[in-house]
């Protein structure tokens, strides 16, 4: 059985997985470009996802299953997959502690005033008016209450907040106080002091969040995206910080990344911009392997219970 990987594997675990599965072929290659020139061999194929296009699909005649070592599968060639009926796994779930981290952390900087103080640091400046906010007994509202969602929901009890959560089905989830459907959204907000989006890129979350919305939250709500960017519009986000609708916004993901260095929200007081690193973590590549040897020994004993396997039709 070849398996090939388009993805960079370090040393180490290349030569772990080559040593726990000796009755297979192992290719790992740099990136794409390398790895095409095998790809009409290979039965299963490790990748980001990006690199892949229908028509190395079509040229993979022999291949079966495609591990995607991240979450996200919006730029998968969707059809060329379905017509050859290759299954499609991911490491959706191991994300969610750095970005449980990272929303936690953002948001204690813009209550505690993190970017003032260092500021008045830089500038020798001992300033006891910075004015302090607490995050205790707030209301959070998490769009998207999968295992991300989860995860921050959990830390943020921690800080007594009241945890209300939207998803696609409404139902009950661990740590959450309350869970509506997506059409329910508004009802929520007028209560949100924050409001966390880990949506997934899919038709249903394109331009989920709009300007009329974010004027329904109190005048000292924060906003933090770090699900996908095209889940609100950019202009929707600009126009409520400056009209006082929002009073700050957290950005890990845009519209266009890089974000252009004359964007406008590089000058704006009230929104931080982070450059989409809210999953990184040094344990990434441990943990989507972890998944993958899981479903691999599946796959080897032919069993059908796959840890994250893909209904591709709905593009998550």
């Amino acid at each position: 059985m070849n398996i090939l990987s388009s993805a960079k594997i370090s040393e180490k675990h290349r030569t772990r997985l080559r040593e726990s599965y000796p009755d297979s072929t192992f290719i790992f290659c740099r990136d794409m470009d390398e790895a095409r020139q095998h790809i009409d061999k290979a039965e299963i194929l490790m990748t980001f996802g990006e690199d892949l296009t229908a028509e190395l699909i079509g040229q993979a005649s022999q291949l079966k299953w495609i591990m995607v070592l991240s979450a996200g599968i919006d730029k998968l060639p969707f059809r060329a997959i379905s017509e050859q009926n290759i299954m499609v796994t991911n490491a959706r779930g191991i994300h969610k502690y750095p970005m449980a981290e990272y929303a936690i952390s953002m948001l204690l900087q813009v209550n505690r005033q993190a970017k003032q103080l260092m500021e008045n640091e830089k500038a020798n400046k001992w300033d006891r008016s910075v004015r302090m906010q607490e995050m205790t007994d707030k209301t959070m509202l998490i769009a998207g209450t999968g295992s991300i969602g989860q995860e921050v929901a959990r830390l943020a009890k921690a800080f007594r907040m009241n945890v209300y959560g939207v998803s696609r089905s409404g139902q009950p989830v661990e740590y959450f106080d309350r869970i509506v459907k997506q059409d329910d959204l508004e009802v929520l907000l007028p209560e949100a002091d924050y409001v966390v989006s880990v949506l997934p890129s899919t038709s249903e979350t394109k331009d989920f969040f709009t300007y009329d919305q974010f004027r329904k939250m109190p005048d000292n709500a924060v906003f933090l995206n770090m699900g996908r960017g095209e889940a609100v519009r950019e202009k929707a986000i600009l126009k409520a910080i400056r009209e006082g609708e929002l009073a700050h916004a957290i950005l890990d993901v845009f519209e266009e990344e890089p974000l252009p260095e004359n964007h406008p929200f590089w000058q704006e007081e009230n929104v931080t911009v982070t450059p989409h690193l809210s999953g990184v973590s040094p344990f990434y590549q441990r943990r989507a392997l972890e998944i993958f040897e899981e479903n691999l020994q599946t796959y080897i004993d032919g069993g059908s219970e796959y840890v994250n396997k893909m209904d591709i039709t709905r593009g998550y």
